[in-house]
């Protein structure tokens, strides 16, 4: 077709005709030319049908009609197009490019750059406010009268120059090896801590001591990312601005060190009675580590735990000084361990005065460490002479009658001059109200100040026989059975033979009852009187050892290192009056769980702390631990607390449930007892006046005849009997239960297998005696030992751990070293 052939088709409105040059397989197979009579007619394919309907559209509208048709796959067919019209797959390809990837990393880069820069020029290095936030702290009775003031601070700022350069060098190898040649900051520890503060997980470590030094001198202890960004900013000009010396000075002398110092200077007297500038390398070196946690890593205070992470971070601190080439290896392989001197009491905690305040502040640092996610050393930070106003749940009426007590039926008939053992007759007790959970009364030792260790909370010493409840209320709890599937209440027949082995245990176990003594076949209501080992022994083993140790911590007692083997029955464990109160709290409660509290409330200026409720959800069915309550009735009014509680006469028909308990080798005696609405548990330690290592009470007082024996129903009986009758009105227990010493039985009691023995209800009158020795026990200075032994003998140790003796025994490591 020519070009006039052309021009006269798109006159008469058709459209040109394909080149001819085009093939068959370029128009489709839809598309033909024919002409007739030099007329062109065109065959068209999809596209070419559809543009009649473009006419007139304008050019982007066409573009989108042709987009809506799918391009061909490779099988001949359209490919679906997407909803825009658009293939998806290019889309993304278009979005993700590598030039556009590449431009935003670098304009999130330019972004940050730019923010810090502003921030840099916006922050300035602030005036010091260390001094001016430590303030006193106040604290009052529940009564609103004041308890003490305590917040003198004890700081004195030393040149350091006046530091030993090895001392120093021990500061930079506990906290930042690379201190001398950084930049006072540490990128990714402060990304670490930017990120763990905007996830709520709190610090975890990473500062340089400059940014110690910042946050302890110009800013605050608050975990925010505004703090820490601050922190970054004013660290690095700080770093610019002062050398290295002065940013260690003011490290070292702004620091917290436990024990109420602030600074190297008021550490050094406060831990070694010297001056800084006497401290040796391992003395700076306890003093180093202990700013990563000064309560828990003070040697007077810690716990085995707590003794054992300081030394290593002791260990820590040398070993880094030998590798960074400041201390000779074979000088650092000949130094020991300086363990400190006993701390001295600030001014103003007399008395009970410094045990109340310390376990406040314990208990105010848990409550911040756990809200805010601090570290202990950062929680000490915010509570220590910090301006607090600090109300406790202390009844100052019940105080006093505490202390008199003790001091009535104790303390006064020690005299360490006549008997070396006086000097080392340690009480404690703890007194709560199970309904609220506020404890109204302690007493931690004879003087804040001639006695550091608050023996109302240490947990150091064994509980004895009052961890025999427990046992019962997991069995109570857990419907538990006896060997020969006999139910488990208080009308059980057990088997009381001394030393009978334990049926159903992995570990051979058979514990001698008190001075030896069989009982034959006895109901388990009779044999918690007597406090008979070898009935709980198989019943610790017929609940299980492991439901034991959980029912136990769920009432109260810190089990988490504990083994659960049936040695544990005899009540092995450490524990303190304040863990032993928490225990029979929850069972006066009805089984809902006791966490007693010292805390009304604490509040600072724009700030209230938020305090958990001391009450918390039912840990054991009511009806198992009024069982328990009704059981432990008997022991007061038929066995071990009968002369001391039961006939007391300040009693005057109270009800009084509780138990008795004497460790072996006579180091630890306890009673701990309820009422409807109180509770109170008392605990004796033996502890040697110099070297605070656990010895016997026996002989303490020189008023008990015989051996001198110190058991649970004496003088802990005493004490706690002169103090709650003081205080509590007659009242009676809502029991759940129709089983017990407190209710008549009803049911028929049931028999447990045990080995061929003369079924007998009470104890031989004649006990058949073992061949270790044993002495007879006495309640108070005038009874008589009673024909049925209550409390535990003293043993000589064996070489075999299985088989400790008396009402209750030491660990049975502790056999091989009385």
């Amino acid at each position: 077709m020519g070009r006039a052939d052309d021009r006269r088709a798109r006159q008469r409105g058709g459209r040109r005709a394909a080149p001819r040059n085009r093939t068959s397989q370029q128009t489709g197979p839809e598309t033909s030319v024919t002409a007739e009579g030099g007329t062109a007619t065109a065959v068209e394919s999809p596209v070419a049908q559809a543009a009649p309907a473009a006419e007139g559209a304008t050019r982007a509208e066409r573009r989108k009609a042709a987009a809506g048709k799918g391009r061909p796959t490779k099988d001949g067919k359209d490919a679906k197009p997407a909803k825009d019209g658009k293939p998806a797959k290019g889309r993304i390809r278009r979005l993700f490019t590598w030039k556009k990837m590449l431009g935003a990393f670098f304009t999130v880069c330019l972004l940050g750059i730019g923010s810090f820069i502003a921030l840099y020029m916006m922050v300035s290095v602030p005036e010091g406010n260390a001094l001016a936030q430590t303030q006193s702290n106040v604290y009052k009775y529940s009564d609103g009268s004041v308890l003490a003031r305590k917040g003198t601070v004890n700081r004195e700022i030393v040149d350091l120059s006046k530091v030993p350069k090895a001392v120093q060098h021990t500061f930079v190898a506990a906290e930042n090896k690379t201190f001398y040649n950084d930049n006072g900051i540490d990128l990714r520890g402060m990304a670490r801590g930017l990120y763990n503060t905007a996830r709520g997980r709190g610090t975890q470590g990473g500062s340089t001591i400059t940014q110690q030094y910042v946050k302890n001198y110009y800013l605050d202890q608050d975990q925010t990312v505004t703090r820490k960004l601050k922190e970054l900013v004013i660290s690095l000009k700080v770093d610019r601005e002062k050398s290295k010396d002065d940013i260690l000075a003011g490290y070292i002398n702004t620091s917290y060190y436990g024990r109420g110092a602030y600074g190297i200077q008021a550490a050094a007297q406060a831990y070694y009675r010297v001056d800084a500038d006497k401290l040796t390398v391992q003395q700076g070196a306890y003093l180093a580590a202990l700013l990563q946690a000064p309560s828990q890593y003070d040697w007077a205070v810690a716990g085995p735990i707590g003794k054992k992470l300081v030394q290593a971070r002791w260990n820590y601190v040398l070993d880094n000084m030998v590798g960074q080439k400041w201390l000779d290896k074979s000088e650092r392989d000949t130094m020991k361990f300086p363990i400190p001197k006993e701390p001295k009491a600030a001014s103003g905690l007399e008395g009970q005065k410094g045990y109340l305040v310390d376990l406040a502040n314990t208990q105010l640092e848990n409550q911040l460490m756990k809200t805010q996610n601090l570290t202990r050393s950062e929680a000490e930070a915010q509570v220590v002479d910090q301006g607090w106003t600090i109300t406790l749940n202390i009844d100052p009426k019940k105080q006093a009658k505490l202390e008199a007590a003790v001091k009535g039926q104790l303390t006064s008939k020690l005299d360490g001059k006549k008997r070396k053992v006086d000097k080392n007759v340690q009480a404690g007790a703890v007194s709560v109200d199970p309904a609220t959970g506020k404890i109204l009364a302690l007493y931690g030792g004879v003087d804040y100040y001639k006695h550091y260790t608050n023996n109302a909370t240490r947990a150091d010493y064994q509980p004895a026989s009052t961890f025999k409840p427990i046992i019962l209320a997991a069995a109570l709890d857990r419907d538990a059975k006896t060997q020969d599937s006999k139910d488990i209440n208080a009308n059980t027949i057990y088997d009381g033979t001394s030393r009978r082995p334990v049926k159903g245990s992995d570990i051979a176990f058979a514990p001698p009852n008190e001075d030896d003594a069989d009982y034959g076949k006895i109901t388990v209501q009779t044999a918690m009187n007597k406090s008979v080992n070898s009935v709980f022994a198989q019943m610790g083993v017929d609940v299980g050892m492991t439901n034991v140790l959980k029912t136990a911590d769920d009432l109260g007692l810190d089990t988490e290192k504990l083994q659960a083997v049936p040695a544990m029955t005899l009540g092995t464990m450490g524990a303190s009056p304040l863990e032993m109160a928490s225990v029979y709290a929850t069972l006066d409660n009805h089984g809902q769980k006791v966490t007693p509290s010292i805390l009304a409330s604490a509040e600072k200026t724009g700030r209230k702390v938020d305090l958990p409720d001391p009450i918390g959800e039912q840990v054991i069915n009511r009806e198992a631990a009024d069982q328990v309550t009704s059981v432990l009735t008997g022991v007061v009014d038929d066995g071990t607390a009968k002369v001391s509680v039961a006939q007391n006469p300040l009693r005057k028909g109270q009800q009084v449930a509780g138990k008795t308990g004497t460790s072996d080798y006579n180091r630890s005696a306890w009673f701990t007892g309820y009422t409807p609405d109180l509770v109170t548990s008392v605990g004796l330690f033996g502890e040697d006046a110099k070297t605070h290592n656990q010895v016997p009470l026996t002989g303490a007082t020189g008023l008990i005849p015989g051996t001198g024996r110190i058991n649970g129903g004496g003088y802990p009986a005493q004490i706690w009997a002169a103090y709650t009758f003081g205080v509590t009105k007659k009242a009676k227990f809502e029991l759940n239960t129709e089983l017990g010493a407190a209710v008549k039985p009803t049911d028929t009691p049931s028999y447990s297998e045990s080995p061929s023995q003369t079924p007998s209800q009470t104890p031989s009158q004649t006990p058949t005696k073992s061949a270790t020795p044993s002495q007879t026990p006495s309640q108070t200075p005038s009874q008589t030992p009673s024909q049925t032994p209550s409390q535990t003998p003293s043993q000589t140790p064996t070489d075999t751990p299985t088989t400790p003796g008396g009402e209750n025994t030491d660990q049975p490591l502790d056999q091989l070293n009385p």
